[in-house]
């Protein structure tokens, strides 16, 4: 995958570079980010579950995309830490919103805050649909079992089995959707994670025929799993302010990628030719399954029509000026008043790297594989 891209968005993680600028640099003139890049844009977000289900049948049955039910919702996984799922979805969601705002894009969220009640299933997907957004993205982390489970590890992506029976909801899941989550995927692998070895994933993609999310939705979706809440590792990741950044950055690179160079692909044939997958355990609406994939081919998404030169270039010192006013509202975004000190030995080399391609995909350079 070309990583001029996308390692874009990031503001989310560029922001913290602005206490490593020199004093100067806020003396330059300002330059040619614009912060509308990605300006007429839509993207539905969806932070998995809700805060509170009180007044609210979770086992009420709905639509599930394929002619038959299942419950309305679900409470969500809980983390070995402690930390809900809905939580963990929330302020994921909330760094990858104001990334994609800062450059741009109209974003619209299936639930408005992480107290209240956050809609059935069905509810979500017809809101994703009715957005007409050019994304949609459900935000989730994943469970394996109610205690450690040390053996089971890894993110990813779930496709939904094809064909779907709405013709509207198999167009969108079998074209952008799949060029997009393949692509998140890629994101993912590219920033280090490592694909889930288990529930029949397979290089970061587990096709299911048991989420009513993809099978309901009229827009691409991605479904996205970031890690195992089961698993010590993944969910000390999970449960930190740093590491749900760095799933933020990720996700926004994802996102940003498939809004910029998405070539609006057919249907895969490895993967519309799949079967339908049973699953014989689910935690959570989201949970694993044991589920039959088929390895997916890969996607090389095409060249952004701004990206022409092909050689890496690094901003100057007007650019990251302009880059951090861009992405001030960063700032806002509750819980973030201590972002700066994630800015450390171990990732110093990640920030500078992050603000450099964002900023060559910003001002047209482009950059290198």
């Amino acid at each position: 995958m070309n990583r001029f891209a996308i390692t874009a968005g990031l503001g989310a993680c560029v922001l913290g570079a602005s206490v490593l600028l020199p004093a100067q640099v806020a003396a330059e003139p300002a330059a040619t980010a614009t912060g509308n890049e990605l300006s007429g844009m839509t993207v539905f977000l969806d932070p998995g579950h809700q805060g509170s289900s009180e007044g609210h049948d979770l086992a009420q049955q709905v639509n599930d995309g394929r002619g038959n039910t299942k419950d309305c919702q679900t409470s969500g996984m809980t983390s070995l830490g402690g930390v809900p799922e809905h939580t963990i979805n929330w302020n994921v969601s909330q760094l990858v919103k104001s990334s994609l705002e800062s450059l741009g894009a109209k974003v619209v969220q299936s639930r408005q805050d992480d107290t209240g009640w956050g809609g059935c299933i069905d509810e979500r997907a017809r809101a994703a649909s009715e957005s007409n957004a050019d994304l949609a993205v459900s935000i989730h982390a994943d469970s394996t079992a109610q205690g450690e489970d040390a053996s089971k590890h890894g993110f990813h992506m779930i496709i939904p089995s094809l064909p779907i029976p709405d013709a509207k909801a198999d167009a969108a899941q079998s074209g952008g959707g799949l060029e997009a989550s393949k692509m998140m995927r890629d994101a993912y692998k590219s920033d280090g994670f490592v694909p889930a070895n288990y529930a029949g994933v397979n290089d970061g993609l587990q096709t299911r025929a048991d989420v009513a999310g993809p099978a309901l939705t009229q827009v691409p979706l991605v479904f996205v799993e970031m890690g195992n809440g089961s698993n010590k590792e993944d969910a000390a990741q999970l449960e930190s302010s740093d590491g749900q950044l760095k799933h933020a950055i990720t996700i926004t690179t994802g996102i940003v990628t498939y809004l910029l160079t998405g070539s609006g692909s057919t249907p895969s044939e490895d993967l519309a030719a799949a079967p339908a997958d049973t699953a014989t355990t689910e935690v959570s609406e989201d949970s694993a399954s044991s589920a039959t994939t088929t390895t997916p081919k890969a996607t090389t998404p095409k060249a952004s029509p701004k990206s022409t030169d092909p050689k890496s270039t690094t901003p100057d010192s007007a650019q990251f000026t302009e880059l951090m006013k861009m992405l001030e509202p960063l700032l806002e975004v509750n819980g973030l008043d201590g972002l700066q000190d994630l800015v450390n030995d171990k990732n110093l080399g990640l920030v500078s790297d992050l603000a450099s391609t964002l900023m060559a995909v910003l001002t047209g350079a482009g950059g290198g594989n």
